[in-house]
């Protein structure tokens, strides 16, 4: 009994690294999304903070279509990072014994 609970210990500051080294992974991590055939391109950071956005001067005629491309390129590159995220917190937790039906947090 002893000895699982020792393991069982081992495993969680394992996990725990590897939860502490994701974040910082994804913290580190840049993703571009683009819209409108590259009207558009907005380049978010792992924390979801908006480093560069890129508009194309055709893009400009048209205040309506150019906040539309603006948001969907913002979320294609939301989307990329996500993704990301989910597979280095899957890699952070595998192997990991977790009752059924039991989900952990995303990373951020």
């Amino acid at each position: 009994m002893r000895g699982n609970i020792a393991q069982l210990m081992q495993q969680a500051q394992k996990m725990q690294e590897n939860m502490q080294r994701a974040q910082e992974e994804v913290a580190a991590l840049e993703a571009t999304g683009n819209a409108g055939g590259g009207l558009v391109s907005v380049t978010v950071g792992g924390r979801m903070d908006c480093r560069k956005v890129r508009i194309d001067p055709a893009a400009l005629a048209d205040t309506e279509m150019l906040e539309d491309l603006l948001a969907a390129a913002f979320n294609d590159a939301v989307n990329k990072i996500h993704a990301v995220s989910q597979e280095k917190l899957a890699a952070a937790t595998a192997g990991l014994p977790l009752p059924p039906g039991m989900k952990l947090p995303g990373l951020f």
